[in-house]
């Protein structure tokens, strides 16, 4: 007997509803997590019958789910937070419809995958070491290094579920209205933050994070107000666009703001058209913020001066300049990891292996070694490469403009990677590696139209 897809769809929901009754009545699960299974349920059912609304779902999640604090480590807690959750749930119950469905085609090739599977490998093997000399926690690792993990597989899913431009704007569409509730809430509670900060970061927030993820929308916003011939288009990005960098302002952030200038560069480099606009928007607000912004301008003035205020004095250039307790700790990371590295240079001490590092290529030099560097190295150089094969490849002038904007928004978070470590914070790394998936699935799905 052949069932129906509205029968499985009813008896799905009669399950979901069930549990929801056993726990309730029986169980007596306390509602957090009662909600937290019945949400997790939810979305499995959502993923069998509709994959592309469980994507749109994971993209909101993205910055507008909260924290689950599991365990607590000296000088850092490990969190996780809903939408790890959720990935997870939603991975599994594609690959296993997938699996099930084999109309729908299983893993199709990505240029990425080679070195993706490398890095994870030294990643496993380097922390494996370390927690058999007893130098690694093995509950520790085991979640920073499933984080690592979640990221290649959203790449993997969002990159084989590609199959049509329409679901391509549908989700970039998902994105801007998760950044326009993302900079509301930040511009509402900036006063009492004292600095801009995404929904859900705690007392203090995490305004460094919220701005590697400005970083990108912002790129995607201009080079898309730029290169789409939809009005629609270039008035939505338009708009979003100084809403977006007011935000990014606010969040008082260094490595912010020096990944902008090196992402509006990019934009400027690579455009085909439209640079006069670039470097005359740049020039036009370098002139009226001052203006019409006074004390934001003082503040990211005063931030930026701040760096070079009394603390750690370096020697450069043969002059001595004095650098501040936070930023100063960036470059101590790298001394740090050099002298252990003179230990184990080639792997590393594992995931966690080397404690709290809060710069990027110290920390993977110090968890992977030179060789788990040199693959995440290669990677990256990877990334950009497709990201230029695709822009040269696509003919649509939306298109353009979408792989343009990840380009300079990629560009953006490598120099933000400096100051923090961006390629393993997941409300940064989520949004690039969806968009990464999408950017590098374009030329396959322009050959099939």
């Amino acid at each position: 007997m052949k069932v129906r897809k509205a029968q499985v769809e009813i008896i799905l929901v009669g399950m979901v509803l069930s549990l929801l009754l056993i726990g309730v009545v029986f169980l007596k699960l306390p509602f957090f997590i009662l909600f937290l299974s019945i949400l997790v349920l939810s979305l499995i059912i959502i993923t069998i019958i509709n994959t592309d609304l469980a994507l749109i779902i994971l993209i909101f999640s993205m910055l507008l789910s909260p924290e689950i604090k599991l365990i607590e480590i000296p000088a850092r807690a490990v969190v996780v937070r809903i939408d790890d959750i959720l990935l997870i749930a939603v991975f599994f119950s594609w690959l296993a419809k997938t699996a099930i469905n084999k109309g729908l085609g299983l893993f199709r090739k990505s240029p990425l995958n080679p070195l993706i599977g490398l890095y994870i490998g030294v990643c496993i093997i380097s922390t494996g070491i370390g927690i058999w000399r007893a130098e690694v926690s093995p509950l520790k690792s085991f979640f920073y290094l499933l984080k690592y993990i979640e990221y290649f597989m959203l790449y993997f899913m969002v990159f084989n579920n590609i199959h049509s431009k329409k679901q391509i704007k549908i989700f970039i569409f998902c994105f801007f209205i998760t950044c326009m509730i993302t900079n509301s809430y930040a511009l509402l509670t900036v006063s009492k933050m004292e600095r801009a900060t995404a929904p859900f970061e705690g007392v203090k927030g995490e305004p460094n994070t919220l701005g590697g993820y400005l970083i990108v929308l912002f790129a995607l916003s201009m080079s898309l107000f730029l290169y789409s011939s939809s009005k629609s288009w270039k008035i939505f990005s338009g708009l979003l666009l100084p809403f977006i960098f007011v935000t990014m302002l606010l969040t008082y952030s260094r490595s912010t703001y020096l990944a902008f200038v090196f992402m509006y560069l990019t934009l400027i480099l690579f455009a085909r058209k439209g640079k006069i606009l670039i470097v005359g928007s740049l020039i036009l607000l370098i002139i009226i913020l001052p203006l019409i912004l006074p004390k934001i301008i003082t503040g990211v003035t005063r931030r930026i001066e701040y760096t070079f205020s009394r603390g750690i004095e370096y020697k450069a250039f043969g002059k001595r300049i004095a650098i501040e307790a936070s930023a100063a700790s960036r470059i101590e990371s790298w001394k740090k990891i050099f002298n252990k590295l003179k230990v184990r240079p080639f792997l590393g001490y594992g995931v966690t292996g080397v404690g709290l590092v809060d710069t990027q290529y110290p920390r993977i030099l110090g968890e992977t070694g030179i060789v788990g560097f040199l693959i995440f190295i290669w990677l990256l150089m990877r990334i950009f490469r497709q990201g230029i094969y695709a822009f040269n490849y696509v003919k649509d002038s939306w298109e353009k403009g979408l792989v343009l904007g990840f380009l300079a928004g990629f560009v953006g978070l490598i120099i933000h990677s400096l100051g923090a470590n961006t390629f393993i914070i997941v409300r940064i790394m989520e949004p690039f590696w969806f968009l990464n998936a999408v950017v590098t699935s374009l030329p396959d799905l322009n050959k099939v139209s």
